[in-house]
């Protein structure tokens, strides 16, 4: 964490300073808005949490609630969103509260006695160890919390607006904030109408999307026909693991059981089986101990003796899928920059069971937000708003396939199985892609080709900079060097140097030279002369020697730039590797060295040699706008 270069701190070094649209911030919802967020779910509140980074934008998120949210809906967070924690600055807190799940129990049938269940197998959460991160259970309330928090502690000092539910929308093919929605209030002040006027609008407002329906586009796709009923309980049981994750097949039905925090509470997806096609969604009105007495069949021979249900919800499996996630026609859309964007489930839906909803509309949002970001700021042209659907639509409808097949399995009688181990095997297919890491974003201005892969095979371009230990010169201490990288809307440059030492006439000291005065390098030519050195690109370096052998005094200029009011020289951006750790063998980094560029978003976005200065200007020339 770095404090003081603005002057001495002594109070929460994690509340920032008020700065432009924090300054004095209103009460009442403004008439004009930079970005209205519509709902304060995942999605939007990561998007307006990125966006309150921004001092010079003024970002709004109004939700139809009341108040915060209390129970239920999502519960399974996935490494990858884990890893985004850690950007915002509360990952170590929600691994402290939430539950720890380590791996995943089957139950089937009993040969000898089919009405019971017996314990067959268990494999491992991660056998692949693809994160250094768990896989965790917790309210999602809590996780909008820690948003919440974020927001509130940032320059911006954003708190979401309850209370508010859209009504219209509309947007003006001319004008500085050419969208225009009609809100209502809710609750005490039912009925008052508000006009707000945007210059974008993001509708994050849920499966029955109000600013969806305001575009005029569809969720397309299938419904399985197939009902789960979800609770959160709590019990007296003997079920042995009931404190584990389990996929339980039995004659009466499946369940998957997921713990969850507190080191009481466990949910429960029960199969409810198939619905008929005239059923009209009479099964979502199943009543709840029918739900419970269907459980304890499955569970038999043990004991499930309910003493209370927090929440509980019926649902048919979904998946659908809009056609794309912007307000921009897909045919005639030449010259067209969006202006209204969905995210989260107005964008796509699929099944609760494989823990995607919540985990995949948060990267939803953290795709998006820098993005506006960036443009409304002037840092980069218009045109990177269309990456946004181009991105994200893929990957929903990547989702949805891989979604489909797991249900698809968890929805098998065991008997349809050749052998348990089948089941075992398409649950572990599936695990790298559920944890959020099989995302990888095409070429595009922001995603370069794989040209120079080789030199990193380890950060393959378009997939999330994976993280590692390296040594922290200045004050020896080990360090994950991805978890450095934080919310704050800033490009990662990383220089994997060469086997020269620091100092020595080196492709790291000539691209240090670079980097420092050439008025094509990032730091001259694309950072404002008004702000500090690193403010829009940070720059790191990783030399393959011990610590011992960096001479900190020797590394170039580039990477220990001036911050802050006095001026002051950041040290911290200054790695050694481990001998125990060695970040170039993990991550197949060429011993010749290798530059590796990671957007906002912490998604590689280029791998390049030390020696390629001009394509590393061309690069960012494709998305960059030069500043004075």
């Amino acid at each position: 964490m770095k404090y003081h270069h603005h002057g001495y701190v002594s109070h929460d070094p994690r509340i920032q300073a008020p700065a432009g649209a924090g300054i004095d911030r209103p009460e009442e919802l403004p008439d004009r808005v930079d970005v209205l967020v519509v709902g304060a779910g995942p999605a939007g509140m990561i998007t307006a949490a990125q966006l309150s980074q921004f001092p010079g934008i003024v970002t709004r998120i109004v939700d139809r609630r009341t108040g915060r949210l209390e129970v239920g809906l999502a519960d399974g967070l996935q490494p990858r969103s884990i890893e985004t924690f850690e950007a915002f600055g509360f990952a170590q807190q929600l691994i402290a509260e939430a539950c720890v799940v380590t791996e995943t129990i089957f139950w089937k049938a009993d040969p000898d006695k089919p009405a019971d269940i017996v314990r067959v197998s268990r494999v491992a959460e991660d056998p692949h160890d693809v994160s250094e991160y768990p896989h965790l259970t917790v309210n999602q309330a809590r996780v909008l919390d820690y948003f919440a928090e974020f927001m509130a502690h940032a320059p911006t000092r954003m708190t979401p607006d309850y209370g508010y539910e859209l009504q219209s929308l509309t947007v003006a093919e001319t004008g500085d904030y050419p969208v225009t929605v009609r809100l209502a209030h809710v609750g005490d002040a039912g009925g008052q109408e508000r006009i707000v006027h945007a210059r974008y609008v993001v509708g994050a407002d849920g499966g029955r999307s109000s600013v969806r329906k305001a575009l005029g586009l569809a969720l397309h796709g299938v419904s399985s026909n197939h009902a789960w009923g979800v609770m959160d309980l709590l019990a007296d049981t003997d079920f042995p693991d009931v404190r584990i994750k389990c996929a339980i097949q039995s004659e009466a039905g499946n369940i998957l059981l997921i713990p969850r925090e507190g080191g009481f509470l466990f949910r429960l997806y029960v199969d409810l089986g198939e619905v008929c096609a005239q059923d009209g969604g009479a099964i979502r009105n199943m009543p709840l101990d029918q739900i419970i007495g269907r459980a304890q069949r499955i569970f038999h021979p043990y004991r499930l003796d309910v003493r209370e249900v927090a929440w509980h919800s019926v649902y048919e499996v979904g998946h659908r899928l809009c056609d794309h996630f912007d307000d921009v026609p897909q045919a005639g859309a030449q010259g067209r920059a969006p202006r209204v964007f969905i995210a989260g489930d107005a964008a796509h839906t699929h099944s609760a069971k494989a823990g995607q909803g919540m985990n995949a509309s948060m990267q939803d949002g953290f795709n998006l937000g820098w993005k506006l970001g960036h443009v409304l700021e002037g840092r980069c042209t218009v045109d990177l708003l269309s990456t946004y659907s181009a991105e994200r639509q893929q990957i929903g409808q990547d989702l949805i396939d891989q979604d489909l097949r797991w249900a698809t399995q968890m929805a098998k009688s065991a008997e349809a199985f050749a052998s348990h181990a089948e089941f075992e095997q398409a649950y572990l297919r599936i695990t790298e892609f559920a944890q959020g890491f099989m995302t990888q974003y095409g070429p595009s201005m922001i995603t370069a080709a794989a040209t120079h892969q080789a030199l990193a095979a380890g950060y393959p371009i378009g997939k999330r900079f994976r993280s590692a230990e390296v040594m922290r010169v200045a004050d020896v201490n080990r360090q994950h060097l991805g978890h450095e990288a934080k919310a704050d809307g800033r490009w990662r440059i990383y220089v994997f140097a060469d086997a020269a030492h620091a100092g020595e006439d080196s492709p790291v000291a000539a691209l240090g030279r670079w980097l420092d005065e050439s008025p094509e390098s990032p730091i001259r030519g694309y950072t404002p002369a008004s702000q500090d050195e690193n403010a829009w690109f940070d720059l790191k370096v990783i030399y393959q020697q011990d610590y011992a052998a960096v001479d900190i005094g020797r590394v170039p200029r580039a990477f220990l730039p001036r911050v802050g009011t006095h001026g002051l020289i950041d040290l911290e951006n200054v790695y050694a590797t481990l001998a125990d750790q060695d970040i170039f063998r993990l991550r197949g980094i060429d011993r010749q060295g290798a530059i590796v560029i990671v957007r906002p978003d912490q998604y590689v976005a280029n791998v390049l040699p030390l020696t390629a200065t001009d394509e590393l200007a061309g690069f960012i020339r494709t998305f960059a706008s030069r500043q004075q």
